[in-house]
């Protein structure tokens, strides 16, 4: 990363990432949060329909294709949705160590231009925890997993509890999340930037 700030470098007394032992195992669909997440919820017709696998340790792997709506210059991805995918795959860190926890940070490096019709691969990692802060790394290809590198994160994530979502989000949506009789899906409802 180029010119990464302080406040995404861990603290000297920060500690390995530890796999929570009920985290999806590697190779598993994470799948969407919410149904209605841009990123990755299935209910968003120009939403990026993110899907997330689980990887060893404390990684997971992600793909999106870049559709028409998601064009920023002509025939490219706009800048905020390659963003918004390195924030999704991040955010799906989390659920590999079961905690909610929100977007403190994220600083992103545009390497080179994402055409539409092009798969975006992407690898995430958390690379510290320091109490309620989790800092990770993530990096977008194209062309395959292995391919030239577009995009690029660094982000710290900030632990939070329920009531982070309840107090601060819109009643309707928050009742309906809490509605629903999947006890798994209701609480990966409230996994979301603040």
């Amino acid at each position: 990363m180029s010119g990464t700030s302080a406040a995404l470098t861990p603290p000297a007394d920060a500690i390995a990432p530890v796999r929570h032992p009920d985290a999806p195992a590697p190779g598993e669909l994470i799948g969407a949060h919410y149904e209605h997440c841009f990123g990755c919820g299935e209910g968003q017709a120009h939403g990026l329909h993110l899907a997330a696998r689980a990887g060893e340790g404390v990684t997971v792997t992600a793909e999106f294709t870049v559709r028409e709506a998601h064009q920023g210059a002509p025939g490219l991805a706009h800048g905020g949705v390659l963003a918004t995918a390195l924030d999704e795959t991040l955010g799906s860190l989390n659920w590999l160590l079961r905690v909610i926890a929100v977007t403190g940070r994220l600083e992103t490096d545009f390497v080179r231009p994402v055409p539409l019709g092009t798969v975006l691969f992407l690898e995430a990692e958390v690379t510290a925890v320091a109490g309620r802060k989790i800092y990770s790394t993530a990096t977008g290809r194209i062309g395959g997993p292995e391919g030239p590198v577009a995009v690029r994160a660094e982000a710290l994530f900030i632990e939070v509890k329920v009531e982070h979502f309840i107090d601060n989000g819109r009643p309707e949506e928050i009742q309906a999340a809490m509605n629903n009789p999947d006890q798994i899906r209701r609480a990966r409802a409230f996994e979301v930037n603040p």
